[in-house]
């Protein structure tokens, strides 16, 4: 085979490649493709032009593959692929100071099995032991974790 095949082959490759990660991520036919064009780029160098042929075939592709999906995704094609919003929203955090274990409250909603409750004058999410609790049922907390509390039904 000729230089000119090789060369084609290794740039079919990169292309297909490039579709693999930019059109439809994932393990598909593109990136096996891309994967075997390459492969058989260097394995035609080897065999037609010798070792030292093959060896700067495979520097190539393994410089230019790499290099080719970092200047794609550094483009303004690229950057309009990523995704770049941040995410600023923030989990309610239990005031361990107001709410104790042992503390009696009222559910405002039902709880099947989590729901809304009221603590200490504080409104928190809750979550029962496992039985659903009814609206307006005085419950008691039996445990605090860091954005709700366990509680149970109180029974007098």
């Amino acid at each position: 085979m000729s230089v000119f095949a090789i060369v084609l082959l290794i740039l079919l490759g990169l292309v297909l490649l490039l579709i693999e990660f930019a059109v439809i991520p994932g393990v598909t036919i593109a990136g096996i493709g891309g994967f075997l064009l390459l492969g058989a780029s260097v394995y035609i160098a080897f065999v037609d032009f010798g070792t030292g042929a093959g060896f700067l075939t495979l520097l190539i592709v393994l410089i230019a593959a790499p290099l080719m999906i970092y200047y794609f995704f550094k483009s303004r094609a690229g950057k309009k692929m990523i995704l770049n919003s941040k995410i600023e929203g923030k989990i309610d955090t239990i005031n361990e100071e107001k709410i104790k274990v042992g503390d009696i409250g009222k559910a405002i909603g039902r709880l099947a099995p989590s729901g809304k409750v009221k603590v200490s004058g504080e409104i928190v999410e809750a979550q029962s032991t496992g039985s659903f609790i009814d609206q307006n049922t005085e419950i008691i907390v039996s445990k605090i974790l860091s954005n709700k509390i366990i509680v149970e039904p109180f029974n007098k």
